[in-house]
């Protein structure tokens, strides 16, 4: 039987890695399923032990037999480590939905440019190389692994994508691994002749814009399932748009900006398909501003990487889903509006804080990172956050050690540390987490629960402790088998 190991993702919610490990007498081979960053206080296991918030970015377990690399989606905290993999020595091909495909060598690009070198030639020999390991998959067929063993001259080991609904591209992953039996057994059944698991990687919320939603797969013996919201329920689609143009009412009042510390890719695009669908539908409603309307209501995407995402989005609409399909079939624009802007030279993005800090001028700001550690939203915060024009509006997780957390934790009139300034905290602070890209709990129990034959074992992973417990024990009450992932090796 297979054997799942974990390399991170299992003490917090990021560094997404696991291992499938195949034994085969006397020798072993597997495939990587992500290869994320930890980010915030979450470390490896086998670090130093230093939780001074820094990413840990070696790969400190075996690679030699290591036949592929499997990718879920593209957020940093499942691929952030890919560079380090291949400079480990990893030479497998890398298999990743198609849009996926198209949206990773942006994601490692600039991950490479952060962590490594902005040498131009140095940089485009990596993407070379990156382009070169890619192996698109289409949803929904089955792919035989390269590299893995062969059993009777048959491929042993398949893989096939399913939509995840998390961000363009994400997919859960299904394995199947052909069962060695007795010569004396014979299995009549060719379904139970495979050994399936399931890697939900991070499962989207029903009704995300943009996304179609992910269905339960048939069936599985195990499953690898996230837990991110496992101790929650979002609020409704039709709740957080409410909250969302509540807050938008509130900026045009005070003449104030809301910034919205967002990842570059998914929640950023998400955001703009709600923003445009409110201002839309307030576009004749008088407001009470310096503004006439609320299409005057200036959209900043503060952000190059998340500009030039959108852009991919765009051109990715083959897969968009049918509302989104519909909307530009009616001359609709989700993602382009007259009063979207985006900032990408450093000296703008400076001149639009200046701006936007001293005149206090209604705006809405989104600008990465999503947890506020580091880029373009702190200098935001820095110049803003003691104001209480302004509003901070979180729509995603924030991990423990982070700027984004401290921010959460605090109360109005406590200070805290921006960018090594002391700042004092009365900016109005809000947290919508139905714009969270993560299924709640009831969904998380529902991609179990709708499988048609259930798996023998759950095992929980990309959760806080209390996230865990509490999804385990929802799964256990549905007859099925739940542990918590441990760090292996």
């Amino acid at each position: 039987m297979p054997e799942v190991i974990h390399h991170g993702a299992v003490r917090g919610v990021t560094g997404s890695c696991h291992e499938y490990r195949l034994n085969t007498g006397h020798s072993s081979a597997s495939v990587l399923i992500d290869c994320g960053l930890f980010q915030g206080a979450e470390i490896s296991g086998r670090s130093s032990g230093k939780e001074d918030g820094k990413d840990v970015l070696e790969i400190d377990f075996l690679i030699e037999h290591i036949k592929a690399l499997i990718v879920t989606h593209v957020h940093i905290d499942h691929v952030g480590r890919i560079p380090y993999l291949l400079a480990a020595g990893f030479d497998g091909p890398i298999y990743c939905s198609e849009p996926s495909a198209v949206l990773l060598p942006l994601v490692l690009g600039d991950a490479i440019k952060i962590g490594f070198t902005r040498n131009k030639n140095l940089v485009e020999r990596f993407l070379k190389l990156i382009k070169s390991r890619i192996v698109a998959v289409p949803y929904g067929q089955w792919r035989s692994i390269e590299g893995m063993p062969l059993t009777k001259n048959k491929d042993h080991t398949q893989l096939k994508f399913k939509p995840a609904g998390h961000i363009l591209g994400s997919a859960y992953v299904e394995l199947r691994s052909k069962r060695i039996m007795p010569k004396e057994q014979t299995i009549n059944d060719q379904s139970k002749s495979w050994h399936k698991t399931v890697f939900s990687g991070d499962l989207g919320a029903p009704y995300s814009p943009l996304l179609n939603a992910p269905k339960a797969p048939y069936s599985a013996d195990v499953v690898v399932l996230e837990s991110t919201y496992g101790h929650k329920r979002h609020e409704s689609r039709r709740v957080r748009r409410q909250r969302l143009r509540s807050a938008l009412i509130r900026a045009l009042k005070n003449q104030g900006t809301v910034l919205i510390p967002a990842f570059s890719i998914g929640r950023t695009q998400e955001l703009l398909y709600e923003l445009e669908q409110i201002i839309h539908a307030e576009r004749n409603k008088p407001v009470e501003s310096r503004l006439s309307s609320i299409e005057q209501l200036q959209v900043v995407i503060d952000s190059p990487l998340a500009s030039r995402f959108t852009e991919v989005y765009k051109q990715l609409e083959p897969y968009w889903d049918k509302e989104a399909k519909n909307k530009r079939a009616n001359g609709r624009h989700p993602l382009s509006f007259n009063t979207l802007t985006t900032v990408d030279s450093h000296q703008d993005h400076l001149d639009t804080v200046k701006v936007l800090a001293e005149t206090e001028y209604p705006a809405v700001v989104i600008a990465a990172s999503g947890m506020c550690a580091g880029g373009r939203i702190v200098n935001y915060l820095k110049a803003m956050i003691d104001n209480p024009v302004h509003d901070i509006l979180f729509v995603g997780y924030q991990a423990e050690g982070t700027l984004g957390r401290e921010i959460l934790a605090a109360r109005a009139g406590d200070y805290l540390k921006v960018d090594g300034q002391r700042k004092q905290l009365n900016a109005n602070v809000e947290v919508i987490n139905g714009y969270s890209a993560h299924a709640d709990q009831k969904d998380l129990v529902n991609f179990i629960k709708r499988m048609r034959h259930k798996p023998s074992l759950v095992k929980l992973v990309h959760g806080s402790d209390h996230a865990k417990a509490t999804l385990a024990d929802k799964i256990t009450a549905l007859g099925v088998e739940c542990e918590i992932g441990m760090l292996t090796g």
